[in-house]
């Protein structure tokens, strides 16, 4: 009797353990827009809020002005962009001179960021610092600058001055790379920003309005400029630079055709993608020359995202309605499904 009483608290205790496990393994949801595609829509240009919309994963949801809804408030004019921290989700009003911090998952408002901006564009995180880039007053080009934001008490804590047009921002490590496409005018640079010391440490020339940046898995970084276009009676070709970031040094130029002026570069698995006219081309990131590799073509796109095989691309439409977004199987080339998000959809972010 004795054995079997032992027996069976061990059984007892062996299951309890086992159900607690299963217990522990089941992960409560973080929030309503978990595992889904945030679209940051600029909203219009002269007057009125931008906003955000949510996508879910199996594109079988869309839920617009997910902010207003949750916060009762407006983001503010012109939403450029969205920058993310592991929780929460640093929202640019680039009008208002404004970024709204937010719980990535439940969009509550944690904060906002009202002073210290000027013309804010780009966030990115890194070394436990936020980092912005802001164009000045554009009519003077010697104002443009990085600020530095405390991620605990949501202040600009400093400045970075650095040359005309500072946009896109990515970051390796700790070092910050910002391509200064050139406000309204043309630049042709690349800042390297140690975030240790939060100074310029070099200053990288590449072609003209540069535009877009991917980071390779093996440390590379691929920026795409445009090149000056026509209406500036300087006309020049666009052009794909690869940079050894261990190095800083510019490693390869791809230039295109003069007339030609590619733009929105993105990264999946080994190839790169960029739009030029209405096409969408694929080049290797082991190419050693442009491969011109039609991906998609007969397509006109405001913005564009490749992720996981699928091309998402945007639709303006008369930029001041509500405007699409159009999936894409970049294997089978058709459309998968188009959505209806908000007015001006500039930014597609995976959540």
């Amino acid at each position: 009797m004795k054995i079997r009483n032992v027996f069976l608290s061990l059984l007892i205790i062996g299951l309890s353990w086992s159900c607690t496990n299963d217990d522990d393994e089941v992960q409560e949801p973080l929030g309503d827009y978990e595992n889904g595609i945030l679209v940051s829509n600029e909203g219009p240009f002269s007057n009125g809020s931008g906003t955000v919309s949510f996508i879910s994963d199996d594109l079988s949801v869309v839920e617009n002005g997910i902010f207003k809804k949750t916060n009762d408030e407006d983001l503010g004019n012109i939403v450029q962009s969205i920058g993310f921290t592991d929780d929460e989700a640093f929202i640019i009003a680039n009008v208002s001179n404004k970024i709204n911090v937010v719980n990535r998952y439940t969009f509550e408002k944690i904060a906002s960021i009202t002073e210290g901006l000027n013309n804010p564009r780009y966030f990115i995180a890194v070394n436990g610092k936020g980092y912005v880039t802001n164009w000045g007053d554009t009519a003077d080009d010697s104002d443009d600058f990085v600020a530095i934001i405390n991620l605990q008490n949501y202040t600009v804590e400093g400045t970075i001055s650095v040359v005309l047009g500072p946009e896109a921002i990515l970051a390796k490590g700790n070092t910050v790379y910002v391509a200064h496409q050139g406000a309204w005018g043309q630049n042709n640079k690349v800042s390297v920003i140690n975030t240790t010391s939060n100074e310029v440490v070099k200053t990288l020339t590449v072609g003209d309005v540069p535009n877009s940046m991917q980071l390779d898995a093996s440390g590379n970084l691929w920026v795409l400029a445009s090149g000056k276009p026509s209406y500036t009676e300087d006309e020049t070709p666009g052009v794909l630079s690869k940079i050894n970031t261990a190095t800083n040094v510019v490693d390869a130029n791809f230039q295109f055709e003069t007339t030609q002026h590619p733009g929105r570069l993105n990264l999946d698995g080994g190839d790169l993608y960029y739009k030029l006219g209405d096409k969408v081309y694929k080049q290797n990131l082991s190419a050693t020359n442009l491969s011109l590799d039609v991906a998609l073509e007969g397509v006109s796109f405001y913005t564009m995202v490749v992720n996981e095989g699928r091309l998402y691309g945007t639709d303006a439409g008369d930029y001041a309605s509500n405007g699409t977004i159009t999936v894409y199987d970049l294997n089978t080339k058709i459309a998968i499904e188009t959505l209806t998000v908000g007015i001006i959809p500039g930014g597609i972010y995976f959540n």
